[in-house]
């Protein structure tokens, strides 16, 4: 039997405290039951911290989508020499 997946849109939580993250738990418990598995994405970080601070973090699946890193520009290129000797 192949579970069904079902994905969640969290976008349109404004806010989120516990009573939202508990509610998405029993959600996707009565999914697990019903043979299905319900996906979270777009979740806010603010949501995302209390599922984190809840444990559920295992239980829920959660999609992040993180905005990729900002990397520094190299500034130039170093002259080459050599290591000094380490003191004795």
């Amino acid at each position: 039997m192949s579970t069904r997946k079902v994905t969640l849109n969290c976008a349109h939580i404004k806010e989120s405290d516990l009573a939202v993250v508990d509610d998405l738990a029993r959600m996707q418990l009565e999914a697990r039951r019903c043979g299905c598995k319900v996906r979270l994405e777009d979740v806010s970080n603010e949501l995302l911290e209390l599922i984190c601070f809840a444990g559920l973090d295992g239980a829920l699946c959660v999609e992040v989508q993180r905005q990729p890193e900002e990397w520094e520009q190299p500034g130039g290129v170093e002259e080459e020499r050599e290591l000094d000797d380490p003191p004795l």
